[in-house]
């Protein structure tokens, strides 16, 4: 076969189609929408090799916005359907690691082509009819960051394999990446469809073959997910689709002696009783498995007295509410100072005064459903709670209601109480908590907002006196992974801020980098002599 040192393309961050009323895309979008929300036949199976497998228990699937409505059916499967995706991935295993990288390359390429063109109205409309997301956040995630993804981890695999060894007169050093000996475990969560498919062919692209159980709010996309990857080439049991309960998959996955790396975004909680699991099997397994997770977050804004009002007041209108507070990264509490405090709450109340609410069809709602019933309930106790309290006021919103979907209006709690619940756990909703701070107590205020939360996702800070903003970044640099100046700290972009926390809030690999990817090869360094040496005497022998 020919052989040839290959470069991939230059990757550019896909443009953000803006969907403005009357727009070719926007009308575009609306019609693959409502094409997809009459087809309530939909029948999503999984997908295990070369078979899309069907069962007898089906799981009803429906938009949170008008959960009424029928999309579809998914099929629950067992441990049989666990053990026939391992099966099947590890029959693939070898010839896919064999592969050369830029076949591999090749495959996601096509599918951020494909993504770009033919697929992006399904992928935007599923996401936005299963995740109730508005056309924007739907583009932003659905489309361009998983465009990136793909483009963007392809040239960082180059940018892997290219790293190489130095070597002295008389050998050759190399060093190869091989993929893991084994298979890795994708769990994928409902909020971004991106992230879903990113923790699929991040593994895979690097030669590892996947089982993939995506969160079953998030089923009605991951179908699609799985027609790109095949439309683009992905050979059958590179990533297998099982939707199966969590510890029916869990009980044959972590026992299994080919698990060699679980992928994962989630909850911090389910993360940590994953890692336990694991640990309690560790004897059994080829090698020790690889353990990337992005979990849970408390996200802050924290504001400066040179700050600007204006400014502060939205990057938490839309740093805590686009997408309903429900981002890793959303913005759930802040800290601002008392001499600019008055403005900035006005000003965040008329902002979300403004708000409209409703379903993603009509592209003037701001604001969608939150996710599920379960959801939905955990967010109000919050609210309730918040209401019953001495220590604390509701300046705009404090509703909700669930009779035709699952809407809470964006909440913004003030508090006397610097440790007050809303302001230490986690909420994962359009929910947010202010804490006024007298102006002049900055460096007391930042030990308490880095004391306050066990997560270490997301943080902002405003400010326009450039020694504040070097105090902040050094006092605050374990508190976030991703540390925001003057911005609202929200919507990471593949190839320019890498993704990822630690604390609570993760192992930090960075998504949408190359240290994620290193995170699922195995290097073998090789030396090759090109002398041998013929006499065991060293020189100091005499």
């Amino acid at each position: 076969m020919p052989n040839a040192i290959y470069n991939v393309p230059t990757p550019v961050n896909e443009p953000v189609k803006g969907y403005a009323p009357g727009s070719k895309e926007a009308e575009s979008l609306l019609n693959m929408y409502k094409k997809m929300r009459s087809q309530e036949n939909v029948d999503v199976p999984m997908y295990i090799g070369s078979e899309e497998v069907r069962t007898s228990n089906k799981v009803s699937m429906h938009p949170p916005h008008d959960h009424a409505h029928l999309l579809g059916h998914f099929n629950m499967g067992d441990a049989s359907h666990v053990q026939a995706a391992i099966d099947s991935a590890m029959a693939a295993r070898e010839e896919w690691a064999s592969l050369p990288w830029e076949q591999r390359a090749a495959i996601f390429l096509k599918a951020a082509d494909l993504l770009e063109g033919p697929f992006r109205d399904r992928m935007n409309a599923a996401t936005m009819l299963a995740q109730s997301k508005n056309a924007m956040q739907a583009e932003i995630d659905a489309a361009c960051e998983l465009i990136d993804f793909f483009r963007f981890n392809v040239a960082y695999m180059q940018q892997i394999y290219t790293d190489q060894p130095g070597s002295n007169p008389g050998m050759w050093n190399r060093l190869e990446y091989r993929g893991l000996e084994g298979f890795v475990f994708a769990i994928s969560p409902f909020n971004f469809t991106s992230i879903c498919a990113n923790l699929c062919a991040a593994p895979a692209m690097m030669g590892n073959v996947v089982i993939w159980k995506p969160a079953e709010s998030q089923v009605y996309s991951a179908q699609v997910i799985m027609e790109l990857f095949k439309e683009a080439g992905v050979p059958d049991g590179v990533i297998n689709m099982i939707t199966v309960d969590g510890p029916v998959a869990g009980d044959i996955v972590f026992k299994d002696p080919n698990f060699a790396g679980l992928h994962f975004t989630g909850s911090t909680g389910v993360f940590r009783h994953l890692w336990k699991e694991i640990g309690d099997n560790i004897a059994g397994y080829r090698s020790y498995p690889r353990i990337v997770g992005e979990t849970g977050g408390k996200d802050f804004i924290i504001a400066h007295k040179s700050a600007v009002a204006k400014q502060v007041a939205v990057g938490i209108s839309r740093g805590a509410f686009e997408y309903q507070g429900q981002k890793c990264s959303a913005a759930s509490r802040a800290y601002i100072p008392s001499n600019i405090a008055d403005e900035v709450l006005a000003s965040v109340v008329e902002d979300v005064k403004t708000f409209r609410m409703g379903s993603p069809v009509d592209f003037g709602n701001f604001i969608n459903a939150v996710i599920d019933e379960r959801a939905f309930d955990k967010i109000a106790s919050f609210i309730d709670y918040a209401k019953e309290q001495d220590d604390a006021e509701i300046l705009i919103g404090g509703t909700y209601d669930k009779s035709e979907g699952y809407f809470i209006s964006p909440t913004v709690i003030k508090t006397t109480n610097p440790k007050f619940r809303t302001l230490c756990e986690e909420i994962f909703g359009p929910v947010m908590t202010i804490y006024v701070y007298p102006e002049n107590e900055w460096d007391a205020t930042l030990e308490l907002l880095d004391g306050t939360s066990e997560y270490a996702l997301t943080g902002a800070v405003f400010s326009r006196d450039r020694y504040a903003i070097n105090h902040a970044s050094k006092v605050l640099e374990n508190a976030a992974g991703n540390f925001y100046i003057n911005d609202k700290p929200t919507g990471a972009v593949v190839g320019q801020q890498p993704f990822g926390g630690s604390r609570g809030s993760g192992t930090n690999d960075k998504a949408g980098s190359y240290m994620n990817l290193l995170r699922w090869v195995s290097p073998r360094t090789i030396k090759e002599t090109f002398a041998p040496a013929e006499d065991y005497r060293y020189p100091f022998l005499g």
